[in-house]
């Protein structure tokens, strides 16, 4: 068991089991929701200096929320948009991204304290890195997601019996662009 919260504490995430993966995406879609997450009031920095936003993707029946529900809102890049990015607002945290259609959460790497974070897998996306970037080779750099990706996240849902778990207690929206 691997116990996570924001930065104030005030939400607290219990994520059992192995991840799926642990890793750095540079979509242009994650960069587009740090600039929103970082305008925020006391929000850190949510993406790395390549450009990167840190997950470490769980299935959604090894994730619990613990505490702070009633601080947890969802934002959307879109209204048509399927995914969500799930935010704290006691202290504007990003919490986890959710594919809604999907099986896995992605949880945000800032959550770990230092030095636990788990070790990194693979970059992804890497196509949409800012110009000048030059990415380090310690993993894989594949410019969309890879075989690899997809076989992991393939693998964790046959495990559930290719089920897609409820995850219903994020009530709140973010009215943030």
């Amino acid at each position: 068991m691997t116990d996570v919260t924001c930065a104030c504490g005030q939400v607290a995430l219990t994520l059992s089991g192995k991840p799926i993966l642990s890793t750095e995406c540079l979509c242009s879609d994650c960069q587009q929701a740090a600039v929103v997450f970082q305008a925020l009031p006391g929000a850190r920095a949510v993406v790395d200096d390549k450009g990167a936003t840190r997950f470490v993707l769980y299935r959604k029946d090894r994730v619990r929320c613990e505490r702070g529900q009633e601080f947890l809102a969802e934002h959307r890049l879109t209204d048509a948009s399927t995914t969500r990015r799930v935010i704290a607002t006691c202290c504007n945290t990003p919490i986890f991204l959710d594919f809604t259609q999907g099986h896995w959460l992605s949880v945000y790497g800032a959550l770990w304290p230092e030095g636990a974070l788990p070790k990194l897998d693979l970059r992804t996306v890497t196509k949409h890195a800012p110009a000048g970037v030059v990415l380090p080779d310690d993993v894989p750099n594949p410019k969309t997601h890879n075989f690899s990706f997809f076989a992991r996240l393939i693998l964790a849902w046959a495990a559930m019996g290719f089920r897609v778990p409820p995850h219903d207690y994020v009530k709140g929206k973010l009215n943030a662009r």
